[in-house]
């Protein structure tokens, strides 16, 4: 290869990796071209604006028409603005798809998330929008002049749902629907086995109460129920379960800076408590064993734990069911708190979606997304999507709106609409929204939530495996948490104020960018090729 031949490919190969650079650093970092949103003077109807909503619905066809439904409202007060959605079964899948679409500089416009997904979106490139100036911006705020619709004012956003979704002193997305978890009580079974349900549960009583439902005759039927099967206490949301039982006892888990906290003697403790009644065979988990509802609804559980929202599933009379019909049994179903370490001084945690909006470089893009979000809160999306299931509206206005209260005071008429296991487990909430917390929010704090329940996970399945669960396996455990988690035990300050990097790409992302990297590489090797060729053609 000549000397000239050389210089021109070694500019070509100069050229794609410039390109791709340009390509993949953004890719990896987020753009850096972005600039923080503010809020145009006027909304400019003169031209026609899209915009996505990325939401997540599990395969409910009424929510799926709430939705619809208030696109179609939405879209006629504001003729010039047209919403696409995309529903998702997962919260799960859409975090990855918005990681890996911040990888791209194609994130949606308005998303359904909760907050520790938030903590990882946050870059140092403005890929969320901070809401608290539009929050309260006197013609396009919550309750603006400027707003074509009833909507909320900031006062009248249930306090404790909008902290949740503060991240490093600024709020980053508003609350959409909140729910808590509640226990589902056979309370057919405890009176069967002579107990009283109290007027809370602890858990000193459910491990009791379990104990004694897990007992068999000679032939290895449950006497409790007569049949085969028999989870006497079953766990739909093992997170949770660490999470609350911690906070409850005022132990570690994490601070508002990343430091983790988790790894201590009591939930050691807490995890031999369950250790040894799952020995017993009565403990086990979702993940391990399946939906708490069927086995409850089913006549083979006495104390389910799942989501207020999950209501509509529990039951004798439960709407919605996994079961054959000819499975269910009759029974008496209560709903109640989470059992407590102390009955005096209630915790349980809040949860629920939130809705975010992402920046993009058309300002008029930026606020119809505001729009539409807000839109999201008014009293008839709130009071609709709140009917479906056992969430409750984020909203004080909705809250007492008398639609509202004629829905909650119309408990038991029907098995659908008005079925009275939900509506219960709605009013649970209602009554106790000042007894819920929300865990620290930083980049990372999802994966410490997913490493508490994974200890219970671990621990059950070791149990249920008959191996040795001592000291040595719970030091192991620790270590295996840390590294499969990637948890910095120390913290580095790592909240969402800080802004930091996103952390290890989600598989999509680096297969994505991987396939643009070999594309490139395809490219620049064919030219080479090409102009090797057409030199040796001129010399010969």
């Amino acid at each position: 290869m000549t000397g000239s031949l050389k210089r021109r490919v070694a500019s070509l190969l100069l050229l794609v990796m410039l390109v791709f650079g340009a390509l993949i650093l953004p890719g990896c970092h987020g753009s850096r071209n972005r600039s923080a949103f503010s809020l145009p003077e006027t909304f400019d109807e003169s031209r026609p604006i899209s915009i996505t909503f990325w939401a997540k619905n599990d395969t409910n066809k009424v929510q799926t028409a709430i939705y619809e439904k208030a696109i179609r409202d939405f879209e006629a007060l504001y003729p010039s603005i047209t919403v696409t959605m995309r529903l998702y079964t997962d919260y799960g899948r859409i975090y990855n798809d918005v990681i890996t679409n911040i990888a791209t500089d194609t994130t949606p416009n308005v998303c359904i998330t909760y907050p520790d997904h938030i903590a990882t979106y946050l870059t140092g490139s403005d890929v969320v929008v901070p809401l608290d100036d539009l929050l309260t911006d006197p013609r396009y705020g919550l309750g603006g002049s400027e707003i074509r619709f009833d909507s909320p004012k900031k006062e009248e956003v249930v306090p404790e749902f909008l902290q949740e979704c503060s991240i490093g002193g600024q709020i980053y997305a508003l609350p959409y629907m909140r729910s808590t978890e509640a226990c589902y009580v056979n309370k057919t079974f405890v009176e069967k086995l002579g107990y009283t349900l109290p007027e809370v549960l602890t858990w000193d009583f459910v491990w009791e109460v379990s104990d004694a439902a897990a007992k068999k005759d000679s032939s290895g039927t449950y006497l409790v129920n007569g049949q085969k099967v028999m989870i006497p206490f079953l766990y739909k949301s093992t997170d949770n379960m660490m999470i609350q039982m911690l906070r409850q006892l005022d132990a570690g888990y994490s601070d508002e800076n990343g430091k983790i906290e988790i790894f201590n003697d009591t939930t050691r403790s807490l995890l031999q408590t369950i250790a040894e009644h799952v020995k017993q065979g009565s403990f086990s988990t979702f993940k391990i064993s399946s939906y708490p509802a069927n086995f409850l609804n089913a006549g083979q559980c006495v104390f389910a734990v799942d989501s207020t929202a999950g209501s509509t599933w529990m039951g004798t009379n439960a709407p919605l069911l996994d079961i054959s019909a000819d499975k269910v049994v009759d029974f008496e179903t209560v709903v109640m708190t989470i059992p407590q370490f102390d009955p005096s001084h209630q915790r349980m945690i809040s949860q629920g979606p939130s809705v975010c909006m992402f920046n993009k470089p058309d300002r008029q893009e930026v606020l119809a997304s505001w729009l539409f979000l807000q839109y999201l809160l008014s009293n008839e999306v709130q009071i609709a999507y709140a009917e479906t299931e056992g969430y409750v509206p984020v909203t004080l206005k909705a809250q007492q709106a008398p639609e509202y209260q004629d829905y909650l005071s119309r408990i038991g008429e029907d098995n659908n609409l008005y079925y009275d296991v939900k509506i219960l487990a709605s009013q649970l909430l209602l009554s106790h929204t000042e007894d819920t917390f929300v865990t620290p929010v930083f980049n990372g704090s999802a994966s410490l939530r997913d490493a508490a329940g994974q200890m219970i996970e671990n621990v059950t399945k070791s149990v249920r495996r008959k191996e040795a669960v001592n000291d040595a396996y719970y030091e192991k455990l620790y270590a295996d948490m840390v590294s499969l988690y990637h948890l910095n035990l120390e913290g580095t300050g790592a909240s969402a104020s800080s802004r930091q990097e996103l952390g290890p790409l989600p598989h999509t992302a680096v297969v994505l960018l991987t396939s643009i990297a070999c594309a490139w590489l395809l490219i620049a090797l064919y030219f080479c090729v090409k102009q090797f060729k057409k030199r040796k053609a001129e010399h010969s």
